[in-house]
């Protein structure tokens, strides 16, 4: 890390330190930051508060809210975990999905995994379990259960100095600084904060970061915890909204506006950056609910037209939660015998809800039209 980049307008101090590859730490000042929200700023956040607003009401149509939640949860993961190098094929995600035998993944899969499960934990546990320091240690020790950097205390905060990358682009605070830094900042998440909450959501989200409160995995519970943030502190009925499709799509910027906090001063630079993020991923979010909405009904169509029944109806709609399907999986869900389930499938199949997918040693289904739909780019999509 090069102390000369760090002006004095710099949002902390740099520590002299003896650790090798790095001569300083940067300690970032504590939360809330002497910085208010700029007046060319402020449409942009009534931009951005109505697009999630709408999104929200959006997801308020949907017959079940997990037609959309699920598909986004999936993303969420795959695409937090690319940010940090993890690539896993949404495919080889469901999969592992419904057979989560640790032979049959490896750690890429089962880390983005971990990452859903996590999610779901806070949906579970969040009337009990409320944003704090206790619920990120949770968190974080779901993310790295059985994965990379399980040797490395999970759910528990660093007591040694580490740096991002080698040679070191950022070095974070000496242990000593980490636990007063995260005191202050669960402080400032149960505070008013500033003028707005989305914006407060989008500080800490850079303060934890900028404290490195784990030896590993910190990336993952930021993002986590900016999603969580954006729920309760906006009040959406859902999880509706993620950011790291935004942040893998930008990831030079992202990083760039991250560091150029600390080193800058920049919080206006960082928060515009967000707030147009916000705009980008709710207006995509909204657009994929639209195609799904349409393909749920189209699917009803089709199976009524080949003589459709309830149970084919509701195979249809778990399709939207997972769109890869097995055989035996169907005929235990719905207590009906193997022949049975296969003989749905193959109407799913005739009233193209369905196609098989090569290549599996049991055999496997996938809806393709949901799967383009999470997964696929929204402007690449046929409308």
């Amino acid at each position: 890390m090069d102390p000369s980049l760090f002006s004095e307008s710099s949002t902390g101090k740099l520590l002299e330190i003896s650790y090798p590859g790095a001569t300083h730490a940067f300690v970032p000042d504590e939360l809330p930051p002497n910085w208010s929200i700029p007046i060319r700023l402020w449409p942009l956040v009534v931009e951005a508060r109505a697009a999630i607003s709408s999104l929200n009401g959006t997801g308020k149509l949907l017959p079940n809210p997990q037609l959309l939640l699920t598909p986004l949860q999936y993303r969420e993961a795959q695409l937090s975990s690319k940010l940090e190098g993890t690539i896993v094929h949404p495919q080889q995600l469901m999969l592992f999905e419904m057979d989560p035998s640790p032979e049959v993944a490896d750690d890429a899969v089962k880390e983005v995994s971990n990452y859903m499960r996590a999610l779901s934990y806070y949906t579970e546990h969040k009337d009990e379990l409320p944003l704090s320091l206790r619920l990120i240690r949770q968190l974080h020790k779901i993310l790295l259960r059985n994965v990379r950097g399980e040797g490395r205390n999970p759910g528990e905060f660093r007591r040694v100095q580490v740096q991002i990358d080698k040679p070191a682009r950022f070095v974070p605070p000496p242990a000593n600084h980490v636990s007063p830094l995260l005191w202050n900042l669960e402080a400032f998440i149960h505070s008013e904060g500033l003028q707005d909450p989305l914006v407060d959501a989008f500080i800490v989200h850079y303060q934890l970061e900028a404290i490195h409160p784990f030896r590993d995995g910190n990336g993952r519970i930021g993002r986590l915890l900016l999603a969580l943030m954006i729920s309760e502190k906006c009040r959406l009925d859902h999880n509706w909204l993620y950011m790291s499709p935004f942040f893998d799509a930008n990831k030079n910027e992202y990083i760039d506006r991250l560091f150029c906090v600390s080193t800058e001063g920049d919080w206006t630079g960082w928060i515009e950056f967000c707030l147009n993020g916000v705009i980008s991923q709710a207006k995509d979010t909204e657009k994929r609910c639209d195609r799904l909405l349409k393909i749920y009904d189209d699917f009803k169509e089709r199976i009524h037209n080949t003589g459709g029944s309830h149970r084919l109806n509701r195979i249809a709609e778990d399709l939207f939660v997972t769109p890869v399907v097995q055989i035996p999986s169907i005929a235990d869900k719905f207590s009906v015998t193997y022949h049975t389930a296969r003989s749905d499938v193959e109407r799913l199949i005739k009233a193209g809800v369905l196609a098989e997918l090569p290549g599996q040693g049991i055999r496997t289904f996938i809806s393709s039209e949901i799967f383009e739909v999470i997964f696929e780019p929204i402007d690449s999509l046929v409308s």
